[in-house]
């Protein structure tokens, strides 16, 4: 019995997600300084108007976790403070958008940014915000049930009493150590389908899935250097977190710009 060689698939066979598969680059360290650079340039030439951005991420922080201590929700304060940056790539849409503008010598205000993150809501980036907070539901629905499997005899009624169960007991021990594995594997989940997805949804005219999928490739393609920045970034949002979420006035748009020029490197533009 002669096994059938399979033939090419002609070009003009292709389907279309086939065809809007982009190219993407091998990334290195060198990129990351590069990135950086420009990403501080770029707040440096519009302090304000990224500063707007990380503010508004910032008092959105502190009202979420207000909101929580007065409705009595203490335990859920560490994985909001711990899941808040998971959400931090969608805020940064704006930060994306004038880099965009600046890379290009495009004049703009504040007006063409807020137009053009309102049109965003009939475009796919909407489906890629379902997506992050989805996850970062199954992160605090997760937390919930480990919560009770483990300290399921503790007892706490504020966040002093939480945070001493959680630090200061075995249980609290084996609760964290389950937590940060958790946590940590939801985390990569969504930095590698959403740390080239969402520029590029910005950018181009393309639909979600192939955003997504770009975006794993690339992760998939370069890990240690793509491991590397989102060490950066995780660190970064929850060193920034400590004093009253105020740091990241400065570093949430200096990493939202400093994506988009990543995303740049990572994925060149069609027909490069």
């Amino acid at each position: 019995m002669t096994s059938r060689k399979e033939e090419p698939t002609p070009s003009g066979n292709l389907t279309p997600l086939q065809r809007a598969q982009p190219k993407t680059n091998n990334v290195t360290a060198d990129d990351i300084t590069a990135s950086l650079k420009a990403g501080v340039s770029d707040f440096v030439a519009r302090p304000f108007m990224s500063g707007f951005f990380g503010l508004f991420y910032a008092l959105f922080g502190l009202l979420f976790v207000w909101g929580l201590v007065w409705l009595g929700k203490t335990w859920m304060i560490i994985p909001a403070i711990v899941g808040f940056p998971l959400v931090a790539p969608f805020a940064a849409a704006g930060l994306y958008e004038m880099s965009r503008r600046l890379q290009k010598g495009t004049r703009f205000g504040w007006s063409e940014i807020l137009t053009v993150m309102a049109h965003q809501r009939k475009r796919e980036l909407g489906w890629m915000a379902f997506v992050t907070l989805f996850i970062f539901w199954v992160w605090v629905y997760q937390f919930r049930t480990v919560l009770v499997i483990v300290l399921q005899d503790s007892s706490f009624s504020d966040l002093e009493g939480f945070l001493n169960t959680v630090f200061f007991t075995s249980e609290g021990w084996t609760f964290l150590a389950i937590g940060t594995c958790v946590g940590a594997f939801l985390s990569a989940v969504l930095f590698s389908v959403t740390v080239v997805a969402m520029p590029m949804l910005l950018d181009r005219e393309t639909d979600f899935v192939t955003a997504m999928l770009t975006s794993i490739r690339v992760v998939r393609e370069n890990p240690v250097v793509m491991l590397t920045w989102a060490v950066i970034v995780s660190v970064t949002m929850l060193v920034s977190m400590v004093p009253a979420f105020l740091g990241l006035i400065v570093t949430l748009p200096i990493l939202g710009h400093t994506t988009w020029h990543l995303y740049q490197r990572a994925v060149p533009p069609v027909g490069g």
